[in-house]
């Protein structure tokens, strides 16, 4: 057991650090085009690396929160990008950033869960069942936690007591990933190993309601994989998730009708405008599927095996970043390239951020970047 897991992390690392040295697909080398946008770093902060793992920058207001694996919690002005308060947890961090009322939540390797208020005063500590791999959320009175191990925690916002759990058996092989849950309306929305998707009572953990969106497959416990390996996409009366080696499919939220479903292969979140739905394929593809229909849209294939973070559709853009810290605006409408700028060097996980006007991205290396967009 203890092998296949390990396999399970080195199959993830490959997909997430990509292209260094590995064997099987190299890395496309990046085409050149005009640009049709001018980019602009605007701002830049470095708060450490990340280690393993990844670490999504949290925005509310007119703040930024980011962490990094090395201990350090950061609020940072969004407009200028000044540091307002740099904290030293003094703990190895694993998952963040999440931001609620006055709350501002980092997870701990070992699984500790860290809240401080938004002056970077320390409140309180909890502890769930394993390392927290992405960011608590927070909600009301409520802060939800996923632990590594495939569990859900309800925790008290007041004080970190534990008020509900939420388990299920997870299969021999998974992917050692950050998926994370969304809140919206009461629910607690999870994607989860075998292509699993539930959703929660935020009040007590019951379950609502919960589909398979891609059942296992194949003759071996590695084809078999199909993991929502990123935080569903939730939208006003619908929840949409795809799997690694499955498919992507949308429900309706109350009830969990299938709305439509296609084939898919995604370790990543999915991204949506009015018009479409798009997803980072496994291969380095960026695909573009009608919102109602599922249906092919486009398809940009000339980033494959670049490793390339979940998607952010930005006005007249999908952006992604790349495992060289590159970062890429598509046109909506077609996916052709409309710009392109690097950052320190560092691979790009999480998938990149709205902040006002500008788009916010995270280097494994530390960098946290704003980038302005230009016609």
């Amino acid at each position: 057991m203890q092998l296949r897991w390990r396999f399970a992390w080195m199959l993830l690392l490959g997909l997430v650090l990509g292209g260094c040295g590995s064997k099987g697909p190299q890395p496309v080398k990046l085409v050149d085009f005009k640009p049709s946008a001018k980019l602009a770093v605007a701002w830049r902060v470095n708060i450490g690396d990340a280690g393993r793992y990844i670490f999504t920058p949290a925005t509310s207001g007119d703040s930024v929160f980011a962490a990094s694996n090395r201990g350090d919690l950061l609020r940072i002005n969004a407009a200028s990008g000044k540091t307002l308060w740099r904290v030293d947890t003094k703990a190895p961090l694993s998952g963040g950033v999440g931001v609620g009322e006055n709350l501002v939540l980092v997870g701990t390797s070992k699984g500790a869960v860290l809240a401080y208020d938004l002056e970077g005063k320390p409140l309180w500590q909890s502890k769930v069942s394993s390392e927290v791999l992405s960011a608590p959320q927070a909600a009301g009175e409520f802060v939800v936690v996923r632990s590594g191990d495939s569990r859900i925690f309800g925790l008290d916002a007041r004080d970190g007591s534990r008020r509900w759990e939420y388990q299920t058996t997870p299969p021999p092989l998974t992917l050692r990933a950050n998926p994370g849950v969304v809140i919206i309306e009461g629910f607690v929305i999870a994607g989860m190993p075998a292509g699993k998707l539930v959703v929660l009572n935020i009040a007590n953990g019951g379950l609502v309601w919960e589909t398979v969106v891609a059942a296992p497959k194949g003759d071996n416990e590695l084809e078999r994989i199909t993991d929502i390996a990123g935080p569903p996409l939730v939208e006003t009366g619908r929840v949409c998730a795809a799997t690694f080696q499955g498919r992507a499919a949308c429900y309706e939220t109350q009830k969990g009708g299938q709305l439509w479903a296609r084939p898919a292969s995604s370790v990543g979140s999915l991204a949506a405008d009015d018009l479409s739905v798009y997803l980072s394929e496994d291969t380095g593809s960026v695909a573009a599927l009608d919102r109602n229909t599922g249906a092919s849209v486009w398809k940009q294939d000339k980033l494959a095996y670049r490793n390339l973070s979940a998607p952010l559709a930005a006005k007249d853009y999908v952006v992604v970043g790349d495992f060289e810290g590159q970062v890429h605006f598509l046109k909506f409408e077609d996916g052709s390239f409309a710009a392109r700028i690097a950052t320190d060097g560092g691979g790009i996980a999480a998938a990149p951020k709205p902040i006002g006007d500008k788009v916010l991205v995270q280097t494994r290396k530390g960098g946290i970047y704003a980038i302005s967009i230009k016609k």
